[in-house]
Parts: structure tokens; sequence; C-alpha cells
């Protein structure tokens, strides 16, 4: 019996062709879960943000009123007091805003590789699609040529 071409075996893909495309989601994945977690991040960041300016706004409050019901040498030590642990909240206000900053462009950097990946694999997919196509058309010709053969 004449053989009618190429088994099942030989119709699945070679393994070592998916390995870009395979890395590529894998990484596609990876980038995912990285921005999901800095929207996270930032979004407790905020929180924090918005608490430490609450508790400042509410001990300015609470000071000035212990202020005004003492006289003005009874409150000078308070007054020291109260710049100084305000002058040290701020700081910390300043550096969790730094760190906001920090993670704002590290959000950035993730999302244009992100679109690097994504424009890489699909490069990928429609060089592969090309391949197919020329693979098809090869495999084609070469039939064509076979049936032209005397048997």
């Amino acid at each position: 019996s004449p053989r009618q071409g190429p088994g099942p075996a030989a119709e699945r893909p070679d393994p070592s062709r998916l390995r870009p495309h395979v890395v590529l989601a894998q990484e596609n994945t990876q980038i995912r879960d990285l921005q999901q977690e800095n929207r996270e991040l930032w979004v407790s960041l905020e929180e924090h943000q918005d608490a430490l300016e609450l508790i400042m706004s509410k001990y300015r409050k609470q000071m000035l009123q212990l202020l005004e019901g003492r006289k003005r040498e009874e409150a000078e030590p308070v007054l020291k007091v109260h710049q100084a642990n305000s002058g040290e909240i701020e700081s910390q206000i300043d550096r969790i805003c730094e760190m906001g900053e920090v993670m704002r462009k590290a959000v950035q950097v993730d999302d244009e590789q992100f679109f690097k990946v994504q424009e890489k694999l699909a490069q990928l997919e429609l060089e592969n699609k090309e391949l197919r196509e020329l693979l098809l058309i090869s495999k084609e010709s070469f039939e064509v040529g076979r049936e032209d053969l005397p048997d």
C-alpha cells in the first residue's frame, strides 16, 4: 500500500519551538502579578498617608486647645515638645511620600516592560504564523512534485 505522508506523531509540535512562547506567557503572568501587587501597595501607602495626615491634624488641634487653656510661661515647654514631635512626624510623612514616588516609578517601569514583552510576543506569533504558511506551501509543492513522478 502507498504511504500516506507523516503519521500523527509528526503532527505534534516540537517542544523546543514552544519554549519562547511558554517563557513569554510565564513572564506575562509574573508581570501582571507584580502590577497587581504594586497597585495594592500603592493603595495601602495612600491609606497610611491619609491616616498620618488625620493624626497630625488631631494632634495639632489638641495642642492648640491645651495651649489656649494655659498661661504663656507654662505653655513654653509643652510648645517645644509639640514642635519636636511635629517635626518628627512630618519627616516620616516626607519619607513615605518619597517611597510612594519610588513605587510610582517602579510601576511605570513594570508597565513599559510589560508592553515590550507583549510586543515581542506579537512579533513571535506573527513570525510563527508566517513560518507555518511557508512550511505548508513547501509541503504542498513537495506533494505535487511526488505526484508527477512515475510509479
